[in-house]
């Protein structure tokens, strides 16, 4: 009898309810509340699910993401070796190839003006590295919070890895990634608040066809320029320009299906799974992950913010004929951000079309914030 009582009081113990904390709970309710944004409200949910299964699997059994030198019999957990190629860069090199192969560059090819939309949007990233720095973060850890205004999780998660600051990783790539599909409650009031609805109604001059040479020539002509100024873009600049040359040589049709297809929703399911499982409620809950919450929204704010502004610049420029709406497109959410160009724009006038003017900013928004994370990397002698 003592027997079968020691059994059953072993199993007892052994379940989650006697090794959870009141963190681990509230840790739980939070990974909820992001499945019901990604199910309920459709909020990018190809990234959300993933990343709040990933949080709550990590909260109900911790051991899922022990460590190889944690473990007692030398095999770490199964989340533990997923996060492992976030840390080396593997995944969000991926994920830039897949957007790559999904990508039209055609916009910003007939606009090459984009690229200022898209590099003034990269405001924000450089305004919060220098408040994390007065917050008291390192220079480094500072730098690596700051990229979340460029709302590009991948870049996030690779500036973070490739600067040693795994311990914010993440904090970083969730609120990256939470941003990114916020962007259509974040960006509006911004937006309406910086505009006027007479600017908002403008409407743009059809973009100029884009030839088959142009559309070939441009990822190896970036390539080339970007990564001969700045050789620490390569991963992702490189792989973002590979997916689409894959796509728009028209040679290996193969290739670019797969990575836009099967490889780019494998490697999202990784990486959601297992940025999620790095909220446990004893690395998540703290005063540092509430302050990088905080820049990150600032960030993201003041983008959205300079990408507007220097709209209105080029409005001014150009006697009208540029929606200042486009400009907070800059940021790298793809499609996203465009689409909220688009919706903001059709508010003020229904018969307005700016979705693909707004795609050349976003999309050199994309090669903007690679190139951020390479200008810090470049600054901390980092390869």
């Amino acid at each position: 009898m003592s027997y079968i009582m020691s059994t059953l009081g072993n199993l007892v113990h052994q379940t989650a309810f006697f090794g959870l904390t009141w963190g681990n709970y509230l840790m739980v309710l939070v990974a909820l509340f992001f499945l019901y944004l990604a199910v309920k409200k459709g909020y990018e949910p190809l990234l959300l699910v993933p990343i709040s299964f990933g949080m709550l699997l990590v909260n109900l059994y911790p051991d899922i993401m022990l460590t190889i030198e944690d473990s007692s019999n030398g095999v770490g957990g199964l989340l533990h070796y997923f996060y492992l190629l976030d840390e080396w860069s593997i995944l969000p090199s991926l994920i830039f190839l897949g957007v790559g192969a999904m990508t039209d560059f055609g916009p910003l090819i007939a606009n090459p003006k984009s690229f200022l939309l898209g590099a003034a949007a990269q405001f924000g990233i450089f305004a919060a590295y220098i408040l994390a720095i007065f917050m008291g973060f390192p220079d480094k850890a500072a730098a690596a919070i700051s990229i979340i205004g460029g709302a590009d999780g991948p870049t996030s998660i690779f500036l973070a890895g490739k600067l040693g600051q795994t311990k914010y990783m993440g904090p970083i790539a969730v609120a990256a990634y939470s941003y990114m599909s916020l962007v259509p409650i974040i960006q509006p009031p911004i937006m309406k608040a910086l505009t006027t609805k007479k600017e908002r109604e403008i409407k743009m001059e059809q973009l100029r066809p884009v030839s088959k040479l142009e559309k070939i020539l441009f990822p190896v002509v970036v390539t080339i320029v970007v990564v001969m100024i700045l050789p620490t873009t390569a991963p992702l600049v490189g792989m973002l320009m590979l997916g689409n040359l894959f796509k728009e040589s028209g040679v290996v049709k193969q290739l670019a299906e797969t990575a836009s297809n099967a490889l780019m929703y494998i490697v999202v399911i990784i990486l959601g799974t297992s940025v999620g499982a790095t909220t446990s409620a004893e690395a998540f809950l703290n005063l540092d992950t509430l302050k990088i919450v905080a820049l990150g929204l600032i960030a993201f704010m003041f983008g959205t913010a300079a990408g507007v502004l220097f709209g209105k610049i080029m409005c001014k420029a150009t006697h009208g004929k540029v929606n200042p709406l486009i400009g907070s497109a800059g940021v790298s959410a793809v499609p996203m951000a465009a689409r909220v160009s688009q919706k903001v724009g059709q508010e003020a006038d229904p018969s307005n079309f700016l979705l693909m003017h707004a795609m050349g900013p976003n999309v050199a928004g994309v090669i903007g914030t690679a190139v951020a994370a390479g200008t810090f990397m470049a600054m901390f002698g980092v390869m």
